[in-house]
Protein backbone atom coordinates (compact mmCIF):
# COMPACT_ATOMS: atom_id res chain seq x y z
CA UNK A 1 0.00 0.00 0.00
CA UNK A 2 1.56 3.26 -0.72
CA UNK A 3 1.24 6.20 1.15
CA UNK A 4 -1.38 7.59 -1.24
CA UNK A 5 -3.39 4.93 -0.99
CA UNK A 6 -3.44 5.11 2.51
CA UNK A 7 -3.77 8.91 2.77
CA UNK A 8 -7.06 8.68 0.51
CA UNK A 9 -8.13 6.06 2.74
CA UNK A 10 -7.90 8.34 5.84
CA UNK A 11 -9.28 10.85 4.07
CA UNK A 12 -12.52 9.45 3.28
CA UNK A 13 -13.00 8.19 6.74
CA UNK A 14 -12.60 11.26 8.42
CA UNK A 15 -15.06 12.58 6.03
CA UNK A 16 -17.54 9.60 6.15
CA UNK A 17 -17.65 9.53 9.70
CA UNK A 18 -17.77 13.25 10.23
CA UNK A 19 -20.97 12.68 7.50
CA UNK A 20 -22.18 9.56 9.84
CA UNK A 21 -21.82 11.70 13.16
CA UNK A 22 -23.72 14.78 11.87
CA UNK A 23 -26.43 12.71 10.35
CA UNK A 24 -26.86 10.34 13.84
CA UNK A 25 -26.39 12.52 16.24
CA UNK A 26 -25.79 16.32 14.92
CA UNK A 27 -22.16 16.36 15.51
CA UNK A 28 -19.24 14.86 15.15
CA UNK A 29 -17.21 12.74 17.42
CA UNK A 30 -13.91 14.54 17.38
CA UNK A 31 -11.14 13.64 14.97
CA UNK A 32 -9.74 10.05 16.39
CA UNK A 33 -13.80 8.57 16.77
CA UNK A 34 -14.56 9.99 13.13
CA UNK A 35 -11.71 8.40 11.62
CA UNK A 36 -12.49 5.01 13.26
CA UNK A 37 -16.15 5.55 12.80
CA UNK A 38 -15.38 6.47 9.47
CA UNK A 39 -12.68 3.90 8.25
CA UNK A 40 -14.80 0.89 9.98
CA UNK A 41 -17.81 2.00 8.20
CA UNK A 42 -15.71 1.55 4.79
CA UNK A 43 -14.92 -1.57 4.72
CA UNK A 44 -18.75 -2.34 5.96
CA UNK A 45 -20.29 -0.26 3.36
CA UNK A 46 -17.44 -1.92 0.55
CA UNK A 47 -18.43 -5.45 2.08
CA UNK A 48 -22.60 -5.13 2.62
CA UNK A 49 -23.69 -3.08 -0.53
CA UNK A 50 -22.48 -5.19 -3.18
CA UNK A 51 -23.54 -8.08 -1.67
CA UNK A 52 -27.19 -6.47 -1.70
CA UNK A 53 -27.39 -5.76 -4.95
CA UNK A 54 -26.32 -1.60 -4.39
CA UNK A 55 -24.01 -0.36 -6.44
CA UNK A 56 -22.73 3.12 -6.48
CA UNK A 57 -19.95 3.58 -8.68
CA UNK A 58 -16.55 4.29 -8.47
CA UNK A 59 -14.09 7.40 -7.45
CA UNK A 60 -14.13 9.13 -4.77
CA UNK A 61 -17.27 10.29 -4.27
CA UNK A 62 -19.25 6.81 -4.34
CA UNK A 63 -16.13 5.44 -2.01
CA UNK A 64 -17.42 8.52 0.84
CA UNK A 65 -21.03 7.43 0.05
CA UNK A 66 -20.14 3.87 0.92
CA UNK A 67 -18.25 4.54 3.79
CA UNK A 68 -20.98 6.91 5.18
CA UNK A 69 -23.45 4.27 4.77
CA UNK A 70 -21.42 1.34 6.49
CA UNK A 71 -20.67 3.97 9.28
CA UNK A 72 -24.34 4.91 9.38
CA UNK A 73 -25.09 0.81 9.84
CA UNK A 74 -22.04 0.92 12.45
CA UNK A 75 -23.24 3.80 14.60
CA UNK A 76 -27.25 2.00 13.75
CA UNK A 77 -25.67 -1.21 15.71
CA UNK A 78 -23.72 0.38 18.67
CA UNK A 79 -26.20 2.56 19.22
CA UNK A 80 -29.25 -0.55 19.25
CA UNK A 81 -26.09 -2.75 21.32
CA UNK A 82 -24.82 -0.12 24.07
CA UNK A 83 -28.15 1.53 24.11
CA UNK A 84 -29.11 5.83 24.59
CA UNK A 85 -28.10 6.22 28.47
CA UNK A 86 -24.48 4.78 27.79
CA UNK A 87 -24.44 6.15 24.27
CA UNK A 88 -24.30 9.75 25.25
CA UNK A 89 -22.05 10.12 28.11
CA UNK A 90 -19.09 8.41 29.82
CA UNK A 91 -15.12 10.11 29.81
CA UNK A 92 -15.13 8.42 26.24
CA UNK A 93 -17.36 11.79 24.97
CA UNK A 94 -14.09 13.88 26.41
CA UNK A 95 -12.11 12.31 24.24
CA UNK A 96 -14.21 12.36 21.02
CA UNK A 97 -14.78 8.77 21.54
CA UNK A 98 -18.42 7.37 20.33
CA UNK A 99 -18.90 5.60 23.83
Amino acid sequence: MSNENLLVILAVGLVAGWLAGQIMRGAGYGLFGDLIIGVIGAYIGEWLLPRLGILLGAGLVAAVLDATIGALLLLLVLRLLLGRRRWGGGWGRRWGLPW
